[in-house]
């Protein structure tokens, strides 16, 4: 039977979380692991509050510094979200955005999520490449139209969803169904790194450029002209996300 603190959590809309103490593997890669599985299991509502990082360390027997290294992992992933003096909310149910490989791959630690940047970059030269060779009117329309909702968005939600946007779009005018596929399997991750990344850059002028030689060069069709500037791109976006993250750390 529930009890009258777990009553109250509920009312208050915090998530009651029952967690066993790690004992084999690394500490934060398995408190990571149970979170995100008790996260990912369609029980809690999106906007969920998390206990805090002190009722999680008491309950687990852990110092706070592992649960907040375990936590920063979720927010990578951008399952969760730390509001700054509020408390660490779930963002969203994220189970269809992220396969399990990739979800369970980005857990292991810091290289793997590194690997994942690292592999993105090299997957989105080829996509533009392969977008210039074979992009069809409506898609370069598209393009133009993802491009002008990023000059013009609002805020950094709606720039964020129109860069998601670009790039997806891009990844289905490369007609291959293989690299779509893995790009919109990541798409989580790339709401995070663009997210991080404009934050870093201090603003969206930038990354507007960027994106705008892509096109260009879709435009043109120039698979050369489009792989060396989305190679641009993902070496500037990657070098502030890197930036982001050692922010973080630090």
């Amino acid at each position: 039977m529930e009890d009258s603190e777990g009553k109250a959590r509920r009312r208050a809309g915090t998530a009651t979380i029952s967690l066993a103490a790690p004992q084999r593997e690394s500490a934060v890669v398995e408190i990571a692991r149970q979170l995100l599985s008790q996260l990912l299991s369609g029980h809690l509502e999106p906007g969920t509050r998390l206990p805090s990082e002190r009722q999680l360390s008491e309950t687990l027997g852990v110092g706070r510094s592992t649960v907040r290294e375990a936590l920063k992992a979720l927010d990578v992933l951008g399952i969760i979200e730390v509001r700054q003096g509020d408390g660490t909310y779930l963002r969203q149910s994220t189970s269809s955005l992220l396969p399990s490989a990739i979800e369970w791959g980005l857990m292991l630690g810091q290289p793997q999520v590194l690997d994942l940047i690292e592999a993105r970059k090299h997957i989105e030269v080829i996509i533009a490449e392969l977008a210039a060779e074979r992009a069809g009117p409506e898609a370069v329309e598209e393009l133009r139209a993802h491009l002008a909702d990023m000059r013009a968005a609002a805020d950094s939600t709606a720039f964020v969803e129109a860069d998601v946007a670009f790039h997806l779009t891009l990844a289905q005018a490369a007609g291959n169904s293989v690299l779509n596929d893995i790009l919109g399997s990541i798409r989580s991750l790339l709401r995070v790194w663009i997210r991080r990344a404009i934050h870093e850059a201090g603003g969206t002028e930038t990354t507007i450029a960027e994106h705008a030689a892509v096109l260009a060069a879709i435009e043109q069709r120039s698979p050369e002209a489009a792989a060396a500037a989305m190679r641009g791109h993902m070496e500037a976006a990657a070098g502030r996300l890197h930036r982001s993250l050692h922010d973080d750390e630090t």
